[in-house]
């Protein structure tokens, strides 16, 4: 009888893990789908820079890129590509990785960085120009879904940012993404 307690009890143990892995990689499914439409979109409004060398002309194809995205995406706001379950799953992803073996390293390192006060953030905007374009510890990018090479995540205080590199705009943010203790 015990026995058979004991068997239930485990497998509805591991029914329920088996069900969060399965929705946490549902999440990051939809997650991917959402970055790979948004760098679809990219890609019809504007095809990939040639390199150069020169800064002004860096800062005008910039200026281009981030003109056509947002046309393409005039109505682009907080919560299109984090909606509130990939949002959900980045702030547990985070705050395990916070409370794990590397926990004290990475708010080390999130503390030395450049100091962010009262800065207003915009979906469709241009990274504030005063800010610091802060480094996600890659400690902490082992634990978030890899992006592909035109996109990062920033940390600008709390925020958890997805940024376009190529155009230099806020593709979407997750308030309090970021929890230090």
């Amino acid at each position: 009888m015990c026995a058979c307690i004991l068997f239930l009890a485990l497998s509805c143990a591991w029914a329920g893990r088996a069900r969060s892995t399965m929705n946490d990689a549902q999440v990051v499914k939809d997650f991917e789908a959402r970055v790979s439409s948004y760098l679809d979109l990219g890609k019809k409004q504007a095809p990939t820079p040639k390199p150069t060398d020169s800064p002004s002309k860096l800062v005008e194809i910039h200026d281009q890129i981030a003109e056509k995205m947002r046309a393409a995406r005039p109505n682009a706001r907080q919560g299109d590509i984090f909606t509130p379950e990939i949002a959900a799953y980045f702030r547990h992803q985070i705050a395990a990785t916070l409370a794990g073996h590397d926990g004290k390293k990475i708010r080390a390192s999130l503390r030395h960085a450049e100091p962010v006060q009262n800065v207003s953030l915009q979906v469709n905007a241009r990274y504030p120009q005063k800010v610091p374009l802060q480094s996600t510890p890659p400690t902490l990018l082992l634990n978030l879904p890899r992006l592909p090479r035109e996109l990062q995540y920033r940390i600008v205080g709390r925020v958890l940012l997805l940024y376009d590199t190529q155009a230099d705009l806020i593709v979407d943010f997750i308030p309090d993404a970021v929890v230090s203790n």
